[in-house]
């Protein structure tokens, strides 16, 4: 085994954040998994329906462009989804042949319980590390982001944000 001190790049210290990154996303991930779990859902469900409900009329190609897997891995997903009535497909009123995707009620509510359980994660974290926390976090987890797809990124989640401040069309 090699001493985290010979880590290439590495030292005790950045080593040791590696493993708080690695025990936070357990835990981060843990109580929406068992919910998933219980529904019939793994965290490739969590991901669809958390990025069709914050973003209504997400087109497919731009879905697999922000979760980066195979068409066949998100053609098994939505299906899924569909099939139980969480993720309604439509034809682009545009372009006929995209297929845009909005959440149902149901897809809506669990992505919502999912979202609360995590962000009371964060909140509770945040309060913990201090007042002032928050910036620091956002600069730090945007700096993990690869520079060649951080200001898509930062741009993708706040038109988002923008997004769901407004009102949904019925």
């Amino acid at each position: 085994m090699v001493p985290a001190e010979r880590v290439q790049g590495g030292s005790d210290r950045l080593v040791e954040i590696m493993e708080l990154l690695f025990f936070a996303y357990r835990d981060f991930t843990g109580e929406a998994d068992a919910i998933l779990a219980e529904i019939g859902f793994g965290r490739a469900h969590h991901r669809v329906l958390h990025f069709v409900n914050r973003r209504p009329g997400l087109r497919v190609a731009d879905l697999l462009d922000i979760l980066r897997i195979t068409k066949q891995s998100l053609a098994r997903v939505l299906n899924q989804l569909v099939d139980d009535d969480c993720i309604d497909v439509r034809s682009g009123e545009a372009d006929r042949r995209e297929r845009r995707l909005y959440p149902t009620a149901k897809g809506a509510d669990i992505a919502m319980r999912l979202a609360a359980l995590q962000t009371r994660r964060i909140r509770s974290a945040l309060d913990d590390a201090g007042l002032g926390a928050e910036e620091p976090a956002r600069r730090f987890l945007s700096g993990m982001i690869a520079a060649t797809d951080r200001e898509a990124v930062i741009r993708l989640i706040e038109e988002a944000g923008r997004a769901t401040a407004r009102p949904r069309p019925a």
